[in-house]
């Protein structure tokens, strides 16, 4: 008998392992990772191009704490959203870990937090590098992990999602990453953070698109439900457009092959732009959201490839 319960023990742990590694998979959505993880990589490309310096252990610090904070912001996000009722069986997009039933929102809750201290463990490192800037970055970007969602004015449901990306994961993410990189806050920094923060949006803005009916029954008030699909695939438009010609303004930086990490954007935006303008929301937004974040790749290793050689 006793050998029996053994069994039994063993063999619910063997399933239940694998259940939450799963569960917290879908909750960190890998997908949206990119727009964590690019800022960082460009901008300690730019600092290197800049400066001729690159300190390893300070970019595994800032891409660390980039990452821990979108994965915080999922997190809470996946908690919040079914407490709000915003994820419903409607649902177009992935499965959504609480309202599945696939964890409790109090774990979620709890494992968001966990994400936070791991990235103030990173931006103590910071901190004793560079001061109190770090401290101006992170205390901001802490809070709105869960006010991205939660308290008493939730961004993503004011219709200021594509606000927030582009100033925190890409002005905020990019100067950022050059200031610790090499203590100053050049204007290259900003050109560059406007094109990613305008290519992290993209992100959002397919995804606001894709839950449009959803979110318009559950008083998620995204720019898509605030202005109709017409906006939605303008905005998306906008997006794009202006992260790739922006790429100009290099040429009068004087760094004029850094112009040319436009060129996929443009040509990726193309069919970006053609699948919101022709597929109905459903699964092909998911792959169009996924392009997005290929999209947001492809930029940095071009940028980095430009760098490099030009």
């Amino acid at each position: 008998m006793r050998n029996g319960s053994i069994f039994v023990l063993r063999s619910g742990f063997t399933h239940a392992v694998p259940a939450l590694f799963k569960a917290c998979l879908l909750a960190a959505r890998p997908k949206t990772l990119p727009a964590a993880i690019v800022p960082v990589w460009a901008g300690c490309v730019l600092a290197w191009k800049l400066s001729g310096n690159f300190n390893l252990l300070l970019a595994l610090c800032a891409a660390g704490g980039a990452i821990s904070i979108q994965i915080a912001t999922n997190f809470f996000n996946d908690a919040i959203d079914a407490k709000k009722g915003a994820d419903t069986v409607r649902r177009l997009g992935p499965t959504r870990v609480t309202a599945s039933g696939m964890m409790e929102s109090k774990t979620v809750m709890r494992l968001a937090t966990l994400f936070l201290g791991l990235a103030v463990a990173c931006g103590v490192v910071l901190y004793q590098a560079r001061g109190w800037p770090i401290i101006a970055i992170g205390i901001p970007s802490l809070f709105l992990a869960y006010g991205y969602t939660g308290g008493p004015f939730p961004l993503a449901y004011r219709g200021m999602g594509e606000l927030f990306v582009i100033v925190f994961f890409g002005l905020v993410a990019v100067t950022g990453t050059v200031f610790i990189q090499t203590g100053g806050w050049p204007r290259e920094a900003w050109l560059l953070g406007l094109q990613i923060g305008l290519l992290s949006a993209v992100l959002i803005s397919i995804n606001n698109m894709r839950d449009r009916e959803e979110d318009a029954t559950t008083g998620k008030r995204t720019l898509a439900v605030r202005f109709g699909p017409k906006v939605a695939v303008a905005v998306i438009w906008l997006e794009v457009k202006i992260a790739a010609f922006a790429g100009l303004a290099w040429i009068a930086f004087d760094h004029p092959a850094l112009a040319i990490a436009g060129a996929p954007v443009f040509l990726l935006g193309l069919r970006i732009m053609w699948g919101v303008m022709t597929f109905p929301p459903g699964p092909a937004f998911n792959r169009l959201l996924a392009l997005g974040g290929v999209q947001l790749i492809i930029f940095a290793a071009a940028y980095h490839v430009a760098a490099v050689f030009g």
